[in-house]
């Protein structure tokens, strides 16, 4: 058993490195004007490709499907500018990249400290979401708070926040292994090599279901509640005042529209169908 996990965590290191190339291929592609300065009329965006369905790596395997992507892109229009959303790699690189700056913008993030520093929130935020604790069918954890998951091991992805507060809950008080995927948290916590799982309630679903994962179970008592926001990276080039506030306007008037729940309801379809 211990060498078939070996085998499954080298395979999925090896997937890891080729999200890293396509990261390498497409970040930081821009168009640019024929003096060579930027052309702002066109953003590079991305997001975590693991969060069906919400964001998704789509068929073609160089973009971003679901309905985070569906949102921005209505965003843009909305601004005057072309938002493409790429599959930069995994949700770490994601992240890195937009550090760099050789992203735009993000499809969807939670809002903390840390990420502050290096990228700026669109409010209101577009989409609330549940994070909870994931085990095994067989396994009654009977959590109810945070306290609940001391001395049990779990696992998670790879620069996953679920909130400020719990997030330094977690580094002071439990012991979590961070896995480069979803995919291989639900395929660990199977084996047995976690007793469970944090991640997004809606998510976890659709990937389960898709990986016909169907021993496992969720509880009602939520970690953690937060909200996606869209983001742009500070180091972007296009990151204006001018186009911030386009973009904001555009965000405010889409969610008092909820256009988010009609883009939602058609992103779980396809999602579906996809899985078929």
């Amino acid at each position: 058993m211990r060498r078939i996990l070996v085998i499954l965590t080298t395979a999925l290191t090896w997937i890891s490195g080729i999200d890293a190339a396509y990261a390498d291929d497409q970040a930081g592609h821009y168009a640019l004007n024929a003096d060579g300065s930027r052309d702002c009329t066109r953003l590079i965006a991305s997001g975590n490709p693991d969060y069906p369905p919400y964001l998704w790596k789509s068929g073609d395997g160089r973009t971003l499907d679901g309905a985070a992507a569906d949102f921005l892109k209505r965003v843009g229009e909305l601004a005057g500018v072309e938002i493409d959303v790429i599959q930069a790699g995994s949700w770490s690189r994601v992240q890195h990249n937009m550090q760099e700056g050789t992203l735009d913008m993000l499809a969807g993030a939670f809002l903390t400290a840390a990420r502050l520093e290096y990228m700026d929130y669109f409010f209101p935020a577009f989409q609330g979401t549940r994070t909870v604790i994931w085990t095994l069918d067989n396994l009654d954890l009977n959590y109810r708070q945070w306290s609940d998951l001391q001395g049990l091991e779990g696992l998670t992805v790879i620069d996953n926040s679920f909130g400020q507060e719990f997030d330094a809950y977690a580094v002071e008080n439990l012991s979590i292994t961070k896995v480069p995927s979803l995919e291989q948290g639900l395929k660990m916590l199977t084996y047995n090599r976690g007793e469970y799982l944090i991640y997004e309630e809606f998510p976890g679903k659709a990937f389960a279901a898709r990986q016909r994962i169907t021993n496992i179970r969720s509880y009602d008592t939520p970690v953690s509640t937060e909200n996606l926001y869209l983001t742009m990276s500070h180091k972007s080039a296009c990151n204006t005042g001018a186009l911030r506030g386009r973009i904001n306007r555009a965000v405010l008037k889409l969610v008092t529209e909820d256009a988010m729940k009609d883009m939602l309801e058609a992103s779980i379809q396809r999602w579906g169908e996809s899985t078929n």
